[in-house]
Formats: C-alpha cells, structure tokens, sequence
C-alpha cells in the first residue's frame, strides 16, 4: 500500500514544482478599448473572467462584422462549412476570424485553428485572424501561424480595419469610452 502513496506523491510533487515554476500572464490588470467603452475594471472582470470574455468577444465580432457589413463592398457573412464555420466573415479574399482573446491552449482548440486556417487557404482564401488583446497564449498564436492565419492583435488589428474598411475602429471606441458603463 505504500508504493501508492508514494507513487502519488511524486505525481503530487511534480506537479507542485510545476505549479511553483508557472507564471502567469495577468490579463486581468490590463485594460482594453472595449472594456473602456462599458466602463469594465479588471477586478470587476475578474469575477468571472470567463464569461465576460465571452461575451466580449461576441460584441468584438458584431463590431467588426458590422463594420465591414456597411463598408467593405464585396463583405459576405461567415463561411459554413459543414457544421463548421471557419471564420466569422469575407472581405475580398480575406477569410477573417475574430477574437477578443486567444487564451486556450488545449489540443482541441490548437489542431482547429491549423486546420480552419488551412482549410480556408485550401479554398484560395487569405485567413486573416483580428485579435483585440495583446497578451495571447503564444502557443496559440503558433498555431494560428502554423496553420496559415496571418495574425494582427491590438492595435495591428485596429489598422487591418481601417485599411479594409476606410473604419478607424479604434478612434471611434475611443471616443465613446464609458459611454456605456455598466452599473451595478
């Protein structure tokens, strides 16, 4: 009985001296344009992270898919595949996804973005991925880039916009910040 309680203790032990070793990307303590426009503190953020960043991004991809609605002439909405949709809308030949947020890291999540990101390139469209964040998991954007997405976050994000739209989306959000505070 003694060979398990040590077999998973060193299970245990290994797994603290991974934890001690981890450091973290506090995303939390950054603040976003979107976050300003609804007034959003990070602590306030913090309590439950994910589904404020869900619904964040929900509101990101109507913005862009709006904007590009009204000013891109040749906007299609999001590509089916299947049951798949490997990006949120269609601008010229630019397939684009967008994400307030990469900061999933599971295997799952990596092999969909090489495989979207090829399966659009395979189509003969330019996979475009519109991140707002800046502090995304690196493995993730590897695999966004391995799997063919030409990749903007922040403000690179913003001017793919604009440059595609004649939309300064960054101006705008930032000419209505707290305009739509959420009071509790």
């Amino acid at each position: 009985m003694t060979n398990i309680n040590q077999n998973l203790e060193n299970i245990l032990q290994e797994y603290q001296k991974s934890f001690e070793k981890k450091v973290f990307n506090d995303g939390n303590s950054e603040h976003d344009l979107l976050m300003d426009v609804f007034n959003l503190t990070p602590e306030l953020k913090a309590e439950n992270m994910q589904y404020w960043s869900r619904e964040l991004g929900t509101c990101w991809q109507k913005l862009v898919v709006e904007i590009c609605k009204i000013h891109c002439q040749n906007f299609q909405p999001a590509l089916k595949i299947g049951n798949d949709e490997p990006c949120d809308l269609i601008v010229n030949s630019y397939a684009i996804d967008t994400k307030y947020r990469i900061g999933s890291g599971d295997s799952k999540t990596l092999k969909g973005f090489k495989q979207d990101g090829n399966k659009l390139k395979d189509l003969g469209y330019i996979p475009v991925i519109l991140i707002l964040r800046n502090d995304n998991l690196p493995a993730a954007i590897t695999a966004c880039q391995t799997g063919n997405w030409n990749v903007y976050t922040g403000d690179n994000t913003f001017n793919f916009i604009q440059e595609i739209s004649g939309f300064d989306l960054k101006q705008f959000l930032m000419s209505i910040k707290a305009k739509f505070a959420v009071v509790r």
